[in-house]
C-alpha cells in the first residue's frame, strides 16, 4: 500500500522514526498497529457501556457529582 502525506508530515515522520531509533515504514506500522488496538478497546468499553445501560446499571448526575466529591475530598 502506497499513501501520500506531504512533505511537512513526511519530515515529521521522518523525525519521529530517527527519534524512535527505526525506519519510518516500521514507525507507521506501529503508530497503525497502536491506533487499531486502541480502538478496539474503545469499541468494547462502548459496547459494555451500553449493555450496562440496558441492564439499568448506571449513576445518576448527581450521583457522579457525589463521588466525585467525595473522590476529591479524600485525596486532599
Amino acid at each position: 500500500m502506497e499513501v501520500n502525506i506531504g512533505e511537512e508530515l513526511a519530515a515529521k515522520l521522518a523525525h519521529s522514526a530517527a527519534r524512535q531509533g527505526c525506519a519510518p515504514d516500521e514507525f507507521v506500522q506501529g503508530v497503525l498497529a497502536r491506533y487499531f488496538e486502541e480502538e478496539a478497546r474503545f469499541i468494547d468499553a462502548v459496547q459494555r457501556g451500553e449493555e450496562a445501560l440496558d441492564r439499568g446499571e448506571f449513576l445518576t448526575h448527581e450521583q457522579v457529582g457525589q463521588r466525585l466529591e467525595r473522590f476529591l475530598t479524600q485525596h486532599s
